[in-house]
């Protein structure tokens, strides 16, 4: 098979720049949505919807790799290395370690790519993992880094990594790319194009044993931000994963060529439309913010628990909503001071219902904010 660091030719991707053009207007001008919409917010909000951003990235680009993390104990994790109040749940070491990554990447944005900020990354990343050899470094193994599925005994080989012995000199080409290509670069490149040809090119290098999609992604996030002058507060990782499917396909078509106008397309397209997810959070947050204004001082101590831990789900909220049985699981009452406590949040306009009986499901009601 020939895949793309066999062909002559390689690192040099082909690609059609103006086919890229209207993305890349639209990503500015989206760029410049977002930074409007949170310039608005006080250095309070500011740093509470931060971390909520954060803790869904980490989530989410932890969920594509197959890793599933606890969203409040990242989110914990998150506040008390920003140095703010948070809770004393116990956290996991790959929780603390996404959640670390994850403000590295935002504090770290500007500076030059660099070796270290790798490694840094990586042993971030697999804290408390006892699998694999090389921590804070890259892979030395002599098998072949492949990306199998299927059967044991018959294997599906989706893309095969350089060797080991390639990873220090093409990693260092890699750097010196993502360097020069910087806005403020030799050869500095529009950022959604910047963002894609860097984000193919390190998953095709594959450098570490373990967290290589990861790491990718991260570097596509700090791309971006280099490119608008601060962190971009991307939906990235969250849009990937609810079409994980498609980025996969796209990466593995675009591995076995050098001519990559396909993925630039794919993964700029992604971006926008993680950009609009963005801009749905932020309207979220606002209108969590218009609630609590309206009902600051109506509920009792179980109501706002419940509240609170509604809107800490985020946009998505309960997966099939509230139910008086999860009611009664965060409060620890009864099913008769649940369902008092939950007629009363109806009727004083907080909470909408749906369904009879076992079936009844209630949502927060919250007003739409204002364009």
């Amino acid at each position: 098979m020939h895949w793309n660091w066999t062909q002559t030719g390689w690192p040099h991707f082909n690609y059609d720049l103006e086919a890229l053009e209207p993305l890349e207007r639209q990503f500015l001008k989206s760029s410049g949505e977002i930074i409007g919409a949170v310039r608005h917010f006080d250095d309070e909000d500011s740093q509470s919807l931060r971390i909520e951003l954060l803790s869904d990235e980490a989530v989410k680009t932890s969920e594509i790799e197959g890793e599933m993390l606890d969203r409040l104990s990242v989110q914990s994790s998150l506040r008390r290395q920003f140095g703010l109040d948070a809770d004393n749940r116990a956290i996991r070491p790959q929780e603390r370690g996404i959640a670390e990554m994850m403000i590295n990447v935002f504090e770290t944005w500007s500076e030059p790519l660099i070796h270290e900020t790798l490694f840094r990354w990586h042993a971030m990343l697999m804290a408390g993992n006892r699998h694999i050899a090389t921590i804070g470094g890259y892979r030395t193994h002599d098998d072949a880094m492949q990306i199998v599925s299927g059967r044991f005994d018959k294997p599906v080989i989706h893309f095969e990594a350089p060797p080991s012995r390639q990873v220090p000199a093409e990693m260092d080409a890699y750097l010196s790319w993502f360097n020069r290509s910087a806005p403020e670069g030799t050869s500095p490149l529009p950022a959604l194009t910047r963002a894609a040809i860097g984000h193919l090119y390190f998953e095709s290098i594959h450098p570490f044993e373990d967290g290589n999609g990861r790491i990718g992604r991260a570097l596509a996030e700090k791309s971006l931000a280099q490119s608008i002058g601060q962190p971009s507060l991307t939906s990235l990782a969250y849009t990937i994963e609810k079409g994980r499917k498609a980025y996969y396909g796209e990466l593995e078509k675009n591995q076995r060529t050098l001519n990559v106008t396909g993925w630039l397309v794919y993964f700029s397209q992604t971006i926008l439309h993680a950009q609009q997810t963005t801009l749905a959070r932020i309207a979220f947050y606002i209108r969590k913010g218009k609630f609590y204004d309206r009902f600051r001082g109506q509920f009792n101590e179980r109501q706002d628990k419940v509240v609170s831990r509604m809107f800490r789900e985020g946009i998505e909220g309960f997966k099939g909503g509230l139910s008086a049985e999860k009611y009664i699981s965060i409060t620890g009452t009864s099913r008769a001071t649940a369902t008092r406590d939950l007629q009363d949040l109806v009727e004083k306009g907080a909470m909408t219902r749906s369904g009879e009986r076992r079936h009844t499901r209630y949502t927060l009601n919250m007003p739409e904010a204002k364009k």
